[in-house]
Parts: structure tokens; C-alpha cells; sequence
């Protein structure tokens, strides 16, 4: 990463420079790969000094100042005309821009001055550039193509304003490819082509940086807010490291600074080379300013959506952590072993009696509880045995009707002697039920003083129709509770006597016989007569909800 690039988000990326079957690869790394024979060539600096730059990967590479370079023996000088420009940042020096520069495109990327950037070269013309700017003054122009998919640039497919750049660094590869390090110096701008083969030349116009002669507080504020947008930025950023503020408070020119950021915001080609193009440094602080205010806001909206998601997390696993802990204090309190093998056993026998939906939620919140409630508890008796009673009731178990008329009628003699008044009337309440099996048909209500057969005859109907029988006496029965059942917030509560007899049975269709319904009795805890209107009316009965149950049972 460059020096100007502490962010991976935000930092110029690796220029590709390749032919068609190298395009848009990363540059190699400078140290020699494990079974090649790269060779490595550092450039040297001029005679005037060399400053210290940071390079793509972090690492300090010398610098090397442009206004006078070295040249290897029997290099020719350059005869073109220069101009001196002054560079501010990094390299602190008078720079000798000549007027014509070799032009080198690059792609994906936009080279900033004070960048020090790495770049893949493959194409034949780029490598052409380097083989002539390398044994002179190491100058070239770096220029952005405005379509990255041409793969033969020419002058109307590049932008008419770079960057002037040193080469630091260069790498040959066996296969043929170069890897060079640039360091940007300067903005310029293309005034006409004056070569295109071998490879590009350019006349060109150094551009210096537009700033106040003299700073006002406005644009002192400017400076200010934008190197701690930077900052806050740097400290929002999981992957930039602490040391990019020291390179930050390092940069004093406001341009430098402008550059130095604009290089390393994760924006597109076309939106940096805007930033590039803007020689005015107040108006570039202002444009990198928003651009950063926009990064902050996402990086502040992720930290908080981050923080809500560790903060639900660990509520998550402080839960679980607290509920094992009480299932080990639950198991050292009762002295039995973990109740979850009987929790899992009731929820299995409710599940096999293939329970209503509204039934089904209310006995998973129970089967919740119940597991998380000591065995010692009084409640934990009776959430289990109410649990245990959803679980024995006939939910979906009934018996199918055969209405044989003639074997009512056989199975009626046979068991009662005379009666026959009584008996047609039972065969045709048989007759109209083969006929209507969906209506609801009337109750049969049998007078007699006692002995005389009522309660037989129950049981005859029953046979007759092929279902379970189920006499249920209320001879006594002064409590309504009898008849509905107790609440569960009783201690002791049980259901109903019509629960209790349809559990006994194990049919939820059985024929069931109120025997000695006139002995019923009335006091102040209330009338069982007026339970029995919901259980006797067929318009109700379909809905019978007992008060132990809380639930409908058909």
C-alpha cells in the first residue's frame, strides 16, 4: 500500500499495464517469487539528495528527486527543452519537467502527485517507455485511458491531464513482464501529441497548485475540518492501521493533503480523475471533504449495525449461559437426574395424539416452562398433569358409525324383553340419523322409576351403532366444577367429569349417558344444571371448552 494509502478501501490501486493475456493483474510483488529468477533494479537518486517514501507495500523506498538525475555511462542526455516547477509534499525540491514527457498509459487507476503506486507492465509500447526512460532521467507521464477494454491506446482515449512520474523501482520477470514502483510529482496537462509510434509523446504543461496568497481563517477551517474528517475516518476503519495518523499530521501542504486523500478514497477512475483535473486546492478540499463525509456516515452506520449485532449476540449466549446454569442448579436441587428425558416424552405423546393447532401452542409454552421449572416446585406437578391429561385425551381418535337398522333392531330384542313403544322410538331415531348423518338429532331422554332398563337401553344404542359407551352419574353432584372442571390455579385441580369419562373411553364420539340427571343438586358454589345446557345443546356442544383444559374439545 502506498505511503499515501494507509486504507485498503482507500488507497490508489495496483495500476495494470499488460497485453491481452495479462490484462488487469495485480502487480507482481517486488521480492524474487520462490523458483524464478526475477532481477531487481533500484533507481538511483540525483546528485541533489534522495527523501525517503513509503512504497505500495509499506516499506521505505529511496526517492528519487528529477531535476538533476544520475546517468550510467554513455547514457545520452536529454536535449529536450525543460521546466522547472516547485513540488511540494514528499519531495521537497525544484523538479525539471521536460517539455516533452513518453507518455504511459494506465488503467483502472489514477496516479496523484506524491503517489507512490505500483504498476504491471506487459504491453510491448509500455515497455518500450521504460526502455527509454530508464537509462536517462526515469521521467515519464502517467495518464489514465477513459475506457480500460482498449488495449492499443491512443492519444483521443486518454485523458488529456497526469501525473509526472519517477520510476523508484523496477522488476523483470522471466516470463516477460515488468513490475515497476512509480512516485507521482506533479499534475500537467497534454498540450499535443507529437509521437505516436514507437509509443506516446507529448508536449506538456506543468499545472502548480491554485492556492491563497494569503490563508484565511475560512481556509485555515477548511484545512482543519478535512484532516479530522480524515482522522475519524482512519479511526472508523477496521483495516487501516494507528501509523496513518503520523503519515496524515506528517502532510502540511493543503494541496498535498488534498492529493494525499483523494488518492486513497475508494471512488471510481472517472471520479479521481475529476479530483485530479481540479488544480484549485480549495474547491479539491471542499469536494474531498463531502466525499469523506459520506464515507464516515456508512462507516458509523455499519459500526452501529455491527455493535446491535454483538450486543444481540450476546444477549444470546448470556441467555443460554444462565440457563444452564439453572438446569444445573435445578438438577442438584430436585436430586434426580436432568428432566429433560421427561419433558421430551410428553412433548412426543402430544405430538402422537395429533392435538388442534390452538391446542399445540398452549402446551409448547407449558413444555417450555416445565423445563425450566425445579421438580421440587408445587407447579411443576401441576404443569405435568395437565401436560399428561392433553396428551391422554381422544383428540383424533373416534370410532366409525354402521346404522344397521335391523341389527338395531335384532340387538334391541335380544336385550330388553317388551319395550317396543320405547324401541321404535330408538329405531327411528336410528333411521333419521342413517339418513341425516351430518344433522344434529334430538337427545333421547329415558323416564322410569329405577331397574326398569334405561341405562341398558344406553348401552344397546351404542353397540347398535358401533361406539364406545360412557355413563357419567350425577346423582348428587352440587358443584358446577363437576360438570366444567377446576381452573389450573388451583392446587389439586382436575377436569370435568365429560373429560374425564371421554379419557376413560378413549373415543371422542362415544355414546355418552347422563344417568340420574334428576338428582342434581343446587347450592351457593352454584347450579351443575346450568353447566349442562352447553353440553346438552347441540348448537354449544361442538365448542365444550373446560375450565381445566382452557382449551375447545369437540
Amino acid at each position: 500500500m502506498p505511503k499515501n494509502a494507509p486504507d485498503s478501501e482507500n488507497s490508489s490501486q495496483p495500476v495494470t499495464e499488460a497485453d491481452p493475456g495479462h490484462a488487469d493483474q495485480p502487480a507482481p510483488p517486488s521480492d524474487q517469487a520462490p523458483g524464478s529468477s526475477a532481477s531487481e533494479q533500484t533507481v538511483a537518486g540525483p546528485p541533489q539528495g534522495r527523501n525517503e517514501s513509503a512504497s505500495a507495500t509499506g516499506q521505505k523506498e529511496p526517492v528519487p528527486a528529477s531535476d538533476a538525475a544520475a546517468k550510467p555511462a554513455g547514457a545520452s542526455t536529454q536535449s529536450t527543452p525543460v521546466q522547472t516547477a516547485s513540488v511540494a509534499g514528499p519531495l521537497v525540491h525544484q523538479v525539471r519537467i521536460p517539455e516533452i514527457l513518453p507518455i504511459l498509459p494506465v488503467r483502472d487507476a489514477v496516479a496523484f502527485p506524491g503517489a507512490v503506486i505500483p504498476l504491471s507492465i506487459g504491453r510491448d509500447k509500455s515497455r518500450r517507455v521504460l526502455d527509454e526512460v530508464m537509462p536517462a532521467d526515469k521521467t515519464l507521464g502517467v495518464v489514465t485511458q477513459k475506457n480500460d477494454s482498449v488495449e492499443d491506446p491512443q492519444a483521443s482515449d486518454l485523458y488529456s491531464m497526469g501525473t509526472v512520474a519517477v520510476v523508484v523501482k523496477m522488476v523483470r520477470h522471466p516470463e516477460g513482464q515488468q513490475s515497476i514502483v512509480v512516485h507521482g510529482l506533479m499534475r500537467f496537462r497534454v498540450l499535443e501529441v507529437v509521437q505516436t509510434e514507437p509509443y506516446l509523446k507529448a508536449r506538456v504543461e506543468p499545472l502548480a497548485d491554485t492556492t491563497p496568497e494569503k490563508p484565511t481563517p475560512e481556509f485555515l477551517m477548511l484545512v482543519q475540518s478535512v484532516r479530522q474528517a480524515a482522522q475519524r475516518m482512519i479511526e472508523l476503519s477496521p483495516n487501516i492501521p494507528d501509523e496513518a495518523n503520523g503519515i496524515l499530521n506528517e502532510i502540511e501542504a493543503p494541496g498535498t493533503l488534498a492529493d494525499f486523500l483523494a488518492a486513497n478514497l475508494n471512488e471510481s477512475v472517472v471520479e479521481k480523475q475529476s479530483l485530479l483535473e481540479e488544480a484549485d486546492v480549495t474547491k479539491r478540499l471542499e469536494r474531498v471533504r463531502e466525499k469523506l463525509a459520506t464515507r464516515i456516515e456508512l462507516l458509523e452506520l455499519q459500526e452501529t449495525i455491527q455493535k446491535q449485532v454483538r450486543s444481540s449476540i450476546d444477549k444470546t449466549q448470556r441467555k443460554y449461559f444462565l440457563q444452564e446454569q439453572l438446569k444445573a442448579i435445578q438438577k442438584e436441587l430436585s436430586g434426580e437426574e436432568d428432566q429433560s428425558e421427561e419433558v421430551a416424552d410428553l412433548r412426543k405423546r402430544i405430538d402422537a395424539a395429533r392435538v388442534p393447532d390452538i391446542v399445540k401452542k398452549e402446551t409448547d409454552r407449558e413444555l417450555s416452562r416445565l423445563a425450566n421449572i425445579p421438580q421440587a416446585s408445587p407447579e411443576f406437578g401441576v404443569i405435568r398433569s395437565f401436560l399428561e391429561t392433553v396428551a391422554e385425551l381422544p383428540w383424533s381418535v373416534s370410532t366409525a358409525d354402521k346404522l344397521d337398522i335391523q341389527g338395531a333392531k335384532a340387538i334391541l330384542d335380544r336385550d330388553h324383553y317388551d319395550l317396543e313403544k320405547i324401541k321404535k322410538r330408538i329405531v327411528e331415531f336410528l333411521a333419521v340419523r342413517k339418513l341425516n348423518p351430518k344433522g344434529h338429532g334430538p337427545i333421547l331422554c329415558f323416564l322410569g322409576p329405577p331397574g326398569v332398563g334405561k341405562t341398558s337401553l344406553g348401552k344397546s344404542i351404542a353397540e347398535s351403532l358401533g361406539r364406545k359407551f360412557a355413563r357419567m352419574s350425577l346423582g348428587g353432584v352440587r358443584d358446577e366444577a363437576d360438570i366444567r372442571g377446576h381452573r389450573r390455579t388451583y392446587i389439586g385441580a382436575m377436569p370435568g367429569r365429560i373429560l374425564q369419562e371421554l379419557r376413560k373411553c378413549g373415543a371422542n364420539n362415544p355414546v355418552m349417558m347422563l344417568d340420574e340427571i334428576d338428582k342434581l343438586g343446587a347450592d351457593f358454589r352454584g347450579d351443575p344444571a346450568a353447566a349442562l345446557l352447553e353440553v346438552l345443546d347441540p348448537q354449544q356442544n361442538a365448542t365444550f371448552e373446560d375450565h381445566y383444559l382452557g382449551v375447545p374439545f369437540d
